[in-house]
């Protein structure tokens, strides 16, 4: 199999959305292995212009976000990472943009990556999810390119059992796991009747450098920069298939480059779910004098638990380096250098 191996260097490899926390870290690690890699990012969802935005002057450690943001363009510039500023919703401005740029591949991130926004605001959540969505696969339908699409754990809703493999049944809760599994069956339709090459992507409560998603290794290593207590809602018990950024991008890049990723779904994930608690006192070692607090769940949040990473291991190689123990004291250090004088967490939220 590693004969057929496609090369990452000189491909053509456009990210739709590719400025967000999976994209620019897909992007730099793509650009150091030789790939000619372009973006198209309107800057709008979870990015800078949404955070530089009037309603958002309220926002909690609004600094601290904008400066993550900024790191995030600084890198892409230093890297020579065209980034191309066009809002993926408008059919005819990204029609003409992906023909003059002609991708060999398409990695289709655009999203409103977060479940609690999209339940209260569904109608933004469907424009900037499957809008998007669709005007990429309607330019892709023709041309000869791989597709890839990257959906959500959230797809399957409440695991059914402890460990879920790509065939497991979807029973998606609320807008934004609804709405990944419609982009799913989007992608696989336009398979089915345009034969357009695909590789659908499932990850898993992901975590590391310049993250302002809020998910909840951040919010916990934020609050104990704080000298905060975490807040864990539940009994700590709930587990998720934690994975670190560095381990998607390369499962990504595997997909890139094995032809057996064609018309496949995998998990990249670490492939082994732990506990909230498991979690917090890996953080709480790295923070003496910091607590747990206990309060209640979200109810439309689902219940979750390891997703297999067999599959993604037989077919495309993939392997994962960094279980919590290993990923998490990363990212801590990773936000200590962020400001090694502590002034940023000392400014009042």
């Amino acid at each position: 199999m590693t004969t057929d191996l496609l090369e990452i260097k000189g491909r053509k490899i456009v990210l739709i959305g590719g400025a967000g926390f999976i994209g620019h870290n897909l992007a730099l690690e793509l650009k150091a292995q030789g790939a000619d890699v372009e973006i198209i990012d309107s800057l709008q969802v979870n990015n800078l212009l949404s955070f530089t935005s009037a309603e958002q002057n309220g926002l909690q450690d609004k600094d601290l976000y904008l400066l993550m943001l900024n790191q995030r363009l600084d890198e892409l510039k230093k890297a020579d990472i065209p980034l191309n500023i066009q809002d993926a919703r408008d059919y005819h401005a990204l029609s003409r943009m992906l023909s003059a740029i002609k991708p060999d591949v398409i990695v289709h991130l655009a999203a409103v990556a977060h479940a609690n926004k999209s339940n209260k605001d569904p109608h933004s959540t469907f424009d900037h999810s499957l809008r998007t969505l669709e005007n990429a696969l309607d330019y892709a339908k023709n041309e000869s390119l791989h597709f890839i699409y990257i959906s959500s754990s959230m797809v399957y809703g409440n695991f059914l059992t402890p460990e879920v493999t790509e065939e497991s049944p979807l029973n998606s809760l609320g807008i934004y796991g609804a709405l990944k599994v419609a982009g799913e069956r989007m992608v696989v339709a336009y398979n089915q009747v345009f034969n357009l090459p695909y590789t659908i992507i499932r990850p898993s409560a992901l975590y590391g450098p310049r993250c302002v998603s809020r998910r909840v290794g951040q919010i916990f290593i934020e609050n104990a920069m704080k000298g905060k207590n975490l807040r864990i809602d539940g009994d700590g018990n709930e587990r998720l298939d934690f994975t670190y950024v560095d381990d998607l991008v390369s499962g990504i890049i595997q997909v890139i480059r094995h032809p057996a990723a064609r018309k496949e779904i995998f998990n990249l994930t670490y492939g082994e779910s732990r506990s909230l608690n498991d979690l917090s006192e890996i953080i709480l070692k790295e923070f003496p004098g910091v607590d747990t607090q206990y309060v209640e769940r979200d109810n439309l949040m689902p219940f979750r638990g390891t997703l297999s990473v067999d599959k993604a291991r037989k077919l495309i190689g993939y392997n994962p380096q960094n279980p919590i123990e290993i990923g998490f004291p990363k990212y801590i250090q990773w936000y200590k250098s962020l400001d090694p004088s502590g002034d940023i967490w000392k400014k009042k939220d």
